[in-house]
């Protein structure tokens, strides 16, 4: 069940984790070279009522070396990058803080802004942050953010990191079919979707809309046409869903059922959809010609920068497919793991960085349309590690 999954990992960075790393090697031939990412993982020590965050630098191969001074003190849990400031959500009160990242890739704390104090009452906990395609601002999923709610908060990023807020939208009621998720970008970066499951009884696909000024607002989908399902089912149920960043598809995983609850063995499966000039979605994939994933359930989905390779990560592992715009995906992997993978961003140098909060593992790949394999040094062991964002270079 999605939603009560991403709740246990939303609920699980308040637990507590320490951090032991394996030997971080450094590719010998590129130990000189710029790195083509910066890394970050956050931790919260046990024991111990600060955060850290781990960060790393990635050589054109792929091999992680940490950043000096790493791990940093940051009392945040899930993180997001703008450009060269990494936000957090602070697991010690309603408040986004926000961190400079050096060339090398040090953490320098900025500043912090209240998000509740913007809410009706200061209600709300933030689950979620994430950029625009171009950092100009940054969002907020609130759980009850008008206390009854799910929110959006929207804001503008300064330069000197400060954030200036916009407003909320609501994303429907509490845990039931309201927004849960960070919200993905289309190419154009005016429409974000997003597609939640609470069990097969409450499902649905939200898009939002930014305006001019950066501020979200509901682009009124909140249902998606999805294709006929296999005899002897009802309906298809989303279950996740990637947005292209190089175009106006939408990848969504599905699940055929007969409804209430899910149908427990059928494979998901996964699909294209288009979006139009005003974000509505539609599709041509029928049950025939989309693929079947390895999964029981869905974890994380990520197109990649150039728009060709969908990456779906759940509990049995990892896997790609060939991402053929409004064309069904095309299968292509197997499963690079079989870690449970919770969450995983693309650098746009063909690397994939994915954590396992269950296997306690960092796993990096150089995937491309015609290979696929494990980088140099990889997986990296780190206990309990939380929440991953990338910084391209």
């Amino acid at each position: 069940m999605l939603i009560q999954r991403s709740s246990r990992l939303f609920l699980s960075i308040y637990l507590g984790a320490g951090i032991s790393m394996a030997s971080w090697g450094q590719d010998a031939s590129t130990a000189s070279a710029a790195p083509v990412a910066h890394v970050y993982v956050s931790s919260l020590p046990a024991n111990s009522n600060t955060g850290v965050v781990n960060a790393y630098a990635a050589s054109t191969t792929g091999r992680l070396t940490r950043v000096t001074g790493s791990p940093f003190k940051a009392n945040d849990n899930v993180l997001s990058i703008n450009g060269n400031t990494l936000y957090g959500i602070s697991n010690s009160g309603t408040y986004l803080d926000g961190y400079s990242i050096a060339a090398n890739g040090a953490l320098t704390y900025l500043t912090s802004t209240d998000y509740a104090a913007y809410n009706p009452s200061n209600c709300g906990a933030a689950g979620w942050i994430f950029p625009d395609r171009t950092g100009a601002d940054l969002y907020a999923m609130n759980f009850d953010g008008d206390c009854s709610n799910n929110t959006f908060q929207s804001f503008a990023v300064k330069a000197n990191g400060e954030l200036t807020f916009l407003g909320y939208v609501e994303g429907g009621a509490g845990s039931f079919s309201g927004v849960y998720l960070p919200l993905t970008f289309i190419g154009d970066n005016k429409f974000g979707f997003e597609a939640v499951n609470n069990g097969c009884f409450y499902y649905q696909v939200w898009g939002f809309q930014r305006g001019n000024t950066g501020d979200l607002s509901d682009a009124g989908i909140t249902s998606l046409p999805m294709p006929p399902p296999p005899p002897g089912y009802n309906i298809y149920i989303p279950m996740f869903s990637a947005a292209d960043p190089a175009g106006s598809r939408v990848a969504v995983s599905m699940e055929a059922a007969v409804p209430p609850g899910c149908s427990s063995g059928v494979p998901i499966q996964v699909g294209s959809f288009s979006a139009n000039s005003k974000g509505n979605l539609s599709t041509s994939n029928t049950y025939e010609n989309m693929p079947n994933t390895a999964f029981s359930a869905v974890n994380d989905m990520k197109i990649s920068p150039a728009g060709t390779l969908l990456a779906v990560a759940g509990t049995e592992g990892l896997q790609i497919f060939h991402f053929n715009g409004a064309n069904p995906p095309t299968s292509y992997t197997g499963l690079l793991t079989t870690d449970s993978i919770s969450q995983m961003f693309w650098d746009d140098s063909t690397h994939l960085y994915a954590i396992s909060q269950s296997a306690e593992m960092l796993h990096v790949f150089t995937i491309t349309p015609t290979a696929a394999r494990e980088a140099p040094g990889s997986p990296y062991t780190i206990n309990q590690p939380l929440y991953i964002a990338v910084q391209d270079k």
